[in-house]
């Protein structure tokens, strides 16, 4: 008996002393001698041990041991798979809890309303995602879109506004199939019908062609049905939309980027100029969120044919191009007061 309660005596020790050794490797932070920012990548498929093997080469754990024991006591918990960013000191502990709960790094790419493909190749190339011109490459590629817009040239209008996270692994093709996918989970919320009853019967292209113009127009939502009232009441009497922002996206197609229209960009040779042409713009000129989309697919019922800035972010509207031209007016008197200046009338469909 006395040789029995010896032995469970020293498994006893043994085994406090094992579980003292670990928390001595795993209970304190450790930096090892890794750079002040390490980027590790846990394959999918990696077992326990094996992922405190990548730790440790790495200079994350104090000892593949210690962590992989830590690991098997929690088995319940998973190990998730992905690309995780360590720029600090952490405890075993911690960076084990990390990885269970699936903390892997992630770039966070909010694209706004209106942006059009050459601001978000811009935002994706900023952030290291991917390059201006890979991205620019890849929205050429307009299989994803071939059924709702089967002459598109590019992707421009289905890259659908809103917060995206990416990893560092996300390519470019992916990127832009996500904002793809997210249109059209929109647009299916929006239009149920599957198109049949788009607005003058015309296409879903059309259509989204129309809210692109909405979007880059007004920022007020409750105006967007009424803008986009007015450019289909233009399209049926055969009045050119006469539509600043499609003049800036003519102008950016040729590389140059203008915040403001001047009356000569007006005369720029582009299928794109609705100075020029009649009609609607070959494709979208920037990606409409939800509100525009909505206002193209259900426009406001109205006689109105005219807007015209009102200097509070919003426009008047009209139905006669005389009650225009004295909106028009109106809204120079606007800006006269507010800046002291002479500033030219604005052009905006008239």
């Amino acid at each position: 008996m006395r040789r029995l309660g010896l032995l469970a005596l020293l498994i006893i020790s043994a085994i406090g002393a094992g579980a003292a050794w670990i928390d001595s490797q795993i209970a304190r932070p450790y930096t090892g001698h890794r750079a002040a920012q390490v980027f590790v990548d846990i394959p999918h498929g990696t077992s326990r041990w094996g992922i405190a093997g990548i730790l440790r080469k790495n200079d994350i754990i104090r000892n593949r041991l210690a962590f992989a024991l830590f690991s098997d006591w929690h088995f319940r918990k998973k190990l998730q798979a992905g690309e995780y960013l360590f720029d600090g000191p952490l405890d075993s502990r911690q960076v084990f809890w990390k990885i269970a709960h699936g903390q892997i790094f992630v770039h966070v790419v909010t694209v706004p309303e209106g942006w059009t493909m050459f601001d978000i190749a811009d935002e994706l190339d900023r952030q290291g995602i991917c390059s201006r011109t890979a991205f620019l490459a890849v929205v050429h590629y307009t299989t994803p879109i071939k059924d709702l817009s089967p002459h598109a040239r590019t992707l421009e209008g289905f890259l659908f506004p809103s917060t995206y996270e990416f990893t560092r692994h996300t390519t470019c093709l992916e990127v832009a199939e996500t904002m793809v996918k997210e249109f059209r989970s929109v647009w299916d919320e929006l239009d149920p019908a599957g198109s049949s009853g788009l607005p003058d019967d015309r296409s879903a292209a059309e259509t989204v062609t129309v809210a692109s113009l909405v979007e880059r127009e007004t920022p007020q939502k409750n105006e967007r049905p009424l803008v986009a009232g007015v450019f289909y009441n233009r399209l049926k009497i055969g009045e050119p939309l006469q539509c600043d922002p499609t003049v800036q996206y003519a102008l950016a197609l040729d590389g140059m980027h203008e915040q403001d229209v001047k009356p000569a960009d007006l005369l720029v040779d582009s299928a794109y100029n609705t100075y020029t042409h009649r009609g609607l713009p070959p494709g979208p000129i920037a990606n409409p969120g939800r509100a525009s989309l909505d206002a193209a697919l259900h426009p406001a019922q109205t006689k109105y044919l005219y807007f015209v800035a009102n200097g509070q972010g919003g426009h008047f509207f009209s139905s006669t191009l005389a009650e225009h031209n004295r909106n028009v007016a109106r809204y120079r008197r606007i800006l006269e007061t507010e800046s002291g200046g002479d500033p030219a009338a604005s052009h905006k469909l008239h």
